[in-house]
């Protein structure tokens, strides 16, 4: 079929295998020129299949030279659609990895079942000599049925306390819109936390622990933002930044545990990008359409791949304790937050109006980011031609 984009809200309904390729063998490259990272051997990344966590990934095999089971939750593709992009993300991935003698594989299903836990201790100890020695958490899903007792919990991006009015960017379109988001209730609130806090990342540690596949001197993390005040009402003082709140919580009480083992369990806080999980999320576009231009000026802007290359060469894997902030915190944000970057932001802010924004924000940039996370934008890909989008995961073919 000829593949072309199909944006609604802030989803793509269709991905390019493609261009999916092409952007996860781009990413390769970028790791590869970097030179070869002295880091994990058996890694397990939640949340594989996209953004941070699929960089995550490259990173430890192309890097590091590590083994690597990726986890998520995608839809392959049939002769009447195409799969999603993290279905063709993951099978470039694993092509890429094998033909460069590197173990790859992956499980597709419900993350937060037990079922998948069980799953991966299964392959941990029949392909990765038993034990992992780095476990990232990056699981984005608006959705989670707990595995114990049944219940179904939906988050939410909402405002709590008092209504949200904002900006926010179509990224179809490009036009500048106008948001308006009522207050989460207290049952939001509850099920946005059970969504994207802590506890399935509890959940995962307690079971690998358990089984005993857990490399002595292990390290987790899990990922989040802070960003600027213009941010906040929607995100740090809102539904997500109680979930965030809670995954601060699990990382200390996970990080007592595993350190009887030297072992650690960190939060790293990353810097804001084109994402699908952010996509979502009202006013973060814009703040993204004014942040990149700022940062290129300053050959200081960072893609997934950059910003995890510099989590594993100048955080991670160092000589002596790993550098964290006040509040134990890996800080990657560092480039976005510079006070002059910050600076520039506060006094263009007030000024985006529907007038004006063209001149203010970066917004053909914003849509090309977003459309490449699809595999479309992407440069020698022949998007008129015929392609089939029934693409197979190797190592899911068992």
């Amino acid at each position: 079929m000829i593949i072309e984009p199909r944006v609604r809200g802030f989803i793509c309904m269709t991905a390019h295998p493609g261009g999916c390729a092409a952007n996860v063998v781009d990413q390769i490259a970028r790791v590869r020129e970097r030179g070869p990272i002295r880091g994990p051997r058996s890694v397990l990344i939640i949340g594989a299949s996209t953004g941070y966590g699929l960089a995550s990934r490259i990173v430890s095999a192309f890097g590091c030279g590590a083994k690597t089971i990726g986890v998520y939750f995608e839809r392959p593709g049939s002769v009447k659609r195409t799969a999603s992009a993290g279905w063709y993300n993951s099978a470039a991935f694993e092509r890429e990895a094998t033909a460069a003698g590197l173990g790859a594989w992956g499980y597709n299903g419900d993350a937060f079942s037990h079922d998948a836990k069980a799953r991966v201790i299964d392959l941990i100890r029949s392909h990765l000599d038993g034990s992992v020695d780095l476990i990232i958490y990056s699981l984005a899903s608006p959705r989670r049925i707990h595995p114990s007792s049944g219940q179904t919990f939906n988050s939410v991006i909402k405002p709590i306390g008092k209504p949200f009015s904002g900006k926010t960017i179509d990224a179809r379109s490009g036009e500048l819109g106008d948001a308006q988001i009522g207050v989460a209730t207290d049952e939001e609130i509850d099920h946005t936390v059970s969504v994207m806090g802590g506890d399935d990342w509890r959940i995962w540690i307690d079971a690998l622990q358990g089984a005993g596949v857990i490399a002595s001197g292990c390290c987790t993390l899990a990922y989040t933002y802070l960003g600027p005040d213009h941010t906040w009402p929607i995100y740090r003082d809102g539904t997500i930044g109680k979930a965030k709140e809670d995954l601060q919580r699990t990382a200390n009480e996970l990080d007592a545990r595993l350190s009887a083992s030297g072992g650690r369990a960190l939060i790293s806080v990353n810097r804001a990008l084109v994402t699908q999980a952010s996509a979502a999320i009202p006013t973060v576009a814009v703040y993204l359409a004014m942040l990149s231009p700022l940062l290129r000026e300053r050959d200081r802007d960072e893609g997934c791949i950059e910003q995890m290359g510099r989590l594993f060469r100048e955080r991670l894997y160092v000589d002596g304790n790993i550098p964290v902030d006040e509040a134990g915190r890996i800080r990657l944000d560092d480039y976005e937050m510079a006070t002059e970057v910050q600076d520039a932001v506060r006094a263009r802010w007030n000024q985006v109006t529907k007038e004006e924004f063209q001149q203010l924000l970066d917004v053909k940039g914003y849509q090309r980011d977003f459309l490449r996370l699809f595999g479309f934008g992407v440069p020698g890909i022949d998007y008129g031609a015929d392609v089939d989008p029934e693409v197979t995961i190797p190592s899911l073919e068992f």
